[in-house]
């Protein structure tokens, strides 16, 4: 990184790296700014320079300097921080630059300049773990073909605090038929509407992923999401393929375990280099991983945010859909989704906070679901935690040991919900130990909202359902109480769609 008085030097380097290639006389910034990972006292500003972004990028395979300030109003006049950061193609020319030094609680704006231009301006705030108040956006499942990204403009006008991303910022599919396409989903023909196509044949090579995450960067709506606030993200299946679990692929009788890991380690890497996090994947050999969870103290609230697929044992019991029934091998002890590691960082984060109320965001529902009636053993869907009871219990029951209001976050299901969770997940009877809020997806379609509809009088501990609705969840929180509203599309095929609060709950009322 390099001062102001290095900023016209770097600048005009910048300038003859761009006069030697055509494609870089096109404005560079055309995938937006972001920033995330919210600290006391840091934070990380993002961009890629991809002045043909569905082509690789467009840049030529040389380093390239880029120019960054961070500043204390929003005409950047007060500059706090300035700096030039060097890129390349071994990175896509990404840029991540962790600011420090920096103020709790207060907003800031950053933009970057290559050459003569300059990217929108970005607004962004550090955390402050004092502050009485705090918003969030829970977001989830943005399938680019299923709709357009109305919930993401409605979240850019609302500028929260921190957007929790939880998972499947892209689809990993090839182009889908323009208008109403048929699917068979669990013996049943389903109907769906395309109202926009993927760029590509299912992606499994780098070049792939690179211009899956370009195409859906491009959408204005998720741009001016990303510009508008920080963001704390993990990633679920579908950034890699569908219900992957640690090295097992979906469908590994398509593709071998060593094809699998050079997939997943193209993708982790894209991933980093679309995402405003703050370090790379780690590589051994073909062996790839990327530190995800975390923990975020936003004043009241603090946010273990968990990665539930790079540490996960395969499903076991089948994928019968949406849900099938139990066998022996769940019971098994070694059976995981955060992995060891991660299950005992979880366990001491949360004994050890201060926060009114301590949030989990995890990917997919910690409370349970069943799909056929009582007293038949619960039909349930394998991949999310009701196919991991053993571990889910000790989670359970480490929210019950003293953990201050624990609220779990979760998406991945398209469906909106709002879920006591017991002692005994299954018995209403039990003790109430938390609350699990389901955000509905940003746009990819619910096919099985119906039979979740149908199943709800077997699911007595559900207070909220929605499976029908695309959108986001908000959440207020103070000293005082949560609230939170869960916000739907009134029509996902048009950009411009109006958002609107459909239910709001408040956890002191529940």
């Amino acid at each position: 990184m390099r001062n102001r008085r290095q900023f016209i030097a770097a600048a005009s380097a910048a300038l003859a790296m761009s006069s030697a290639s055509g494609a870089q006389q096109r404005y560079p910034f055309t995938l937006g700014v972001a920033s995330g990972s919210p600290r006391e006292s840091s934070l990380v500003i993002w961009t890629r320079l991809a002045p043909d972004p569905l082509n690789g990028g467009g840049m030529p395979d040389i380093p390239a300097e880029v120019a960054y300030r961070l500043c204390a109003d929003p005409a950047m006049r007060r500059v706090v921080r300035e700096g030039v950061i060097e890129t390349g193609a071994y990175k896509a020319h990404s840029v991540h630059v962790t600011v420090k030094g920096l103020d709790p609680g207060r907003e800031y704006w950053y933009d970057f300049r290559f050459g003569e231009a300059r990217s929108p301006i970005g607004r962004t705030r550090t955390a402050d773990p004092n502050a009485r108040r705090t918003t969030l956006a829970l977001t989830s499942c943005n399938s680019f073909e299923s709709g357009y990204f109305a919930a993401y403009a409605d979240i850019a006008k609302w500028a929260p605090d921190c957007v929790i991303h939880v998972g499947d910022y892209i689809y990993e599919g090839a182009a889908s038929a323009l208008g109403i396409n048929k699917r068979l989903i669990g013996g049943r023909e389903l109907s769906f509407e395309t109202v926009r196509q993927h760029n590509s044949p299912e992606i499994v090579t780098l070049w792939d992923y690179r211009n899956r995450y370009a195409l859906y960067r491009s959408d204005p709506s998720l741009q001016a999401a990303h510009a508008a606030s920080p963001w704390i993200v993990a990633l679920d299946d579908h950034e890699i393929d569908n219900n992957w679990a640690g090295d097992v692929p979906q469908d590994p009788w398509a593709q071998t375990v060593l094809e699998f890991k050079v997939r997943k380690l193209a993708a982790l890497q894209a991933y980093y280099e679309h995402m405003p996090i703050e370090r790379p994947p780690t590589l051994d050999g073909i062996e790839a991983h990327l530190q995800l969870y975390g923990a975020y103290r936003l004043g009241p609230v603090q946010i273990h945010l968990l990665d539930t697929r790079q540490y996960r044992s395969d499903q076991v019991c089948g994928q019968g859909f949406p849900g099938d029934a139990p066998c022996d091998e769940m019971l098994d002890p070694r059976l995981t989704m955060l992995g060891r590691p991660q299950e005992q960082w979880l366990s001491q984060t949360l004994r050890e906070s201060s926060a009114a109320y301590n949030v989990v965001a995890s990917q997919t529902w910690l409370a349970p679901f069943r799909y056929n009636a009582p007293p038949a053993a619960p039909k349930v869907n394998m991949d999310q935690w009701d196919g991991y009871p053993l571990e889910r219990q000790r989670i359970i029951d480490l929210l019950a040991s003293g953990v201050r209001n624990p609220v779990i976050l979760s998406g991945d299901w398209h469906a909106a919900a709002a879920m006591r969770i017991h002692q005994d997940p299954w018995n209403t009877r039990s003790r109430r130990v938390g609350y699990n809020l389901c955000g509905t997806s940003i746009s990819s379609h619910c096919p099985w909202a119906g039979a979740m509809r149908a199943a709800l009088a077997d699911n007595p501990h559900v207070d909220y359902l929605n499976g029908e609705r695309r959108g986001y969840l908000r959440c207020e929180v103070d000293t005082a109480g949560w609230a939170s509203d869960f916000m739907i599309v009134d029509n996902p095929s048009a950009p411009d769609s109006p958002v609107r609060s459909e239910r709001q709950i408040r956890l002191q009322d529940v």
